[in-house]
C-alpha cells in the first residue's frame, strides 16, 4: 500500500465581486499547465438558497514525479451567497458577473511507492525503510519542497486573481 504524507495544507478566503466561470477556468488551467497535474473533478454540488447559491467543488490532481514518488493535490472550493450582479465599467459599459464569498482549501501529499512495489514482502519493506532513511533523504526533502512550493504558488495566484477581479471598476 502506498504511503501518503500530507506536506501542505492551507486555505484562502475572499469576499467580493468575481466571475465564477473565469475563476474556475483560471484555477483549472493553472493546476494543469503550471503544476502539470492531471485534474479530476470529484464533486460539484449546487444548492439554491433563495436568491443566492452555495456551490461546493472538489478536485484531485496527481503527477508522477518518478517511478517511486507521486504528487497528489486535493483542492476544494466553497462558494456561498453567490449572486449575479451587473457592474459599470465606465463609459456606459456594463458587465454581468458574480458576487459572493469564496474559500479555497489545498492539501498536498507526497505519495511514496505509489505502485506498491515494496509492499510484496517483509524483506522489501525493510529495504524500502533503508532506502528512504539512508539513500534518498535529500531527494525526499527536495520533492516535499517542490510540492509545497507548487501548492503555495497556486493559492497565491488564486488569491491575487480574486483580489484583482474585486478591484476592477
Amino acid at each position: 500500500m502506498p504511503e501518503k504524507e500530507v506536506k501542505f495544507s492551507s486555505k484562502i478566503k475572499s469576499t467580493g465581486i468575481f466571475n465564477l466561470s473565469s475563476f474556475y477556468k483560471f484555477c483549472h488551467e493553472w493546476l494543469t499547465e503550471e503544476a502539470s497535474l492531471g485534474i479530476v473533478e470529484d464533486k460539484y454540488k449546487e444548492k439554491l438558497e433563495g436568491e443566492t447559491k452555495a456551490i461546493e467543488i472538489e478536485w484531485t490532481g496527481g503527477r508522477k514525479v518518478t517511478d517511486y514518488f507521486m504528487f497528489e493535490v486535493k483542492v476544494s472550493f466553497k462558494i456561498v451567497n453567490l449572486t449575479k450582479v451587473e457592474i459599470d465599467r465606465g463609459k456606459g459599459v456594463k458587465e454581468k458577473t458574480n458576487k459572493g464569498a469564496v474559500e479555497v482549501k489545498v492539501k498536498g501529499s507526497l505519495v511514496r511507492d505509489y505502485e506498491g512495489k515494496f509492499e510484496k514482502t517483509a524483506f522489501k519493506k525493510f529495504l524500502r525503510g533503508i532506502y528512504e532513511k539512508w539513500v534518498i533523504p535529500s531527494r525526499i526533502r527536495q520533492y516535499e519542497d517542490t510540492l509545497t512550493e507548487d501548492c503555495s504558488n497556486f493559492l497565491a495566484q488564486a488569491k491575487a486573481y480574486l483580489d484583482l477581479e474585486g478591484r476592477k471598476d
